[in-house]
């Protein structure tokens, strides 16, 4: 059983640095390595940074998301600002949203948890609402006792 919430949230913007996965869906590992290819590079290539300098907040998001038949994963921060070089602005809508909490010993490991309590344990027990699409993310909130700590955020309808 997994531990999660259903809350409601405002409306925001993500602004994000993106990338196309172009493994299968079901190819999990070939998503993995895409995914941990990307973020290597943009934590060396000074894409992270860049982004933290214009966050509203100290929140990491790592966005996926469909866009015209494309899977998309994004670094992102939350801003009302924008950057040149930035590869999208991604619009959550204001709903009701899964929310599953956890912590991990790297960012990644985070990102990887809450992806797999979320859409493996989470909606598949919440019986009175539907994810129907849209944009997904976990949120990388913090560090506490040597431990990353964050939440998925995944916007969903009443059934």
């Amino acid at each position: 059983m997994a531990n999660y919430t259903l809350e409601e949230k405002d409306s925001f913007v993500v602004l994000g640095f993106g990338t196309e996965l172009k493994s299968d869906y079901t190819d999990y590992m070939g998503i993995n390595k895409e995914k941990a290819d990307f973020w290597n590079k943009v934590n060396e290539d000074g894409t992270l940074d860049t982004l933290k300098t214009v966050a509203d907040n100290d929140y990491i998001f790592i966005v996926n998301e469909a866009v015209n038949n494309k899977m998309m994963h994004y670094a992102g921060v939350m801003t009302k600002e924008t950057l040149p070089d930035a590869t999208r602005v991604i619009q959550f809508p204001k709903g009701e949203y899964v929310v599953v909490k956890g912590e991990a010993e790297t960012a990644k490991d985070l990102h990887e948890t809450l992806t797999g309590k979320a859409f493996g344990e989470a909606l598949p027990e919440a019986q009175d609402v539907a994810y129907v699409g849209g944009p997904n993310t976990s949120v990388e909130m913090g560090k506490r006792d040597g431990k990353v700590y964050g939440e998925m955020w995944i916007p969903v309808v009443r059934k």
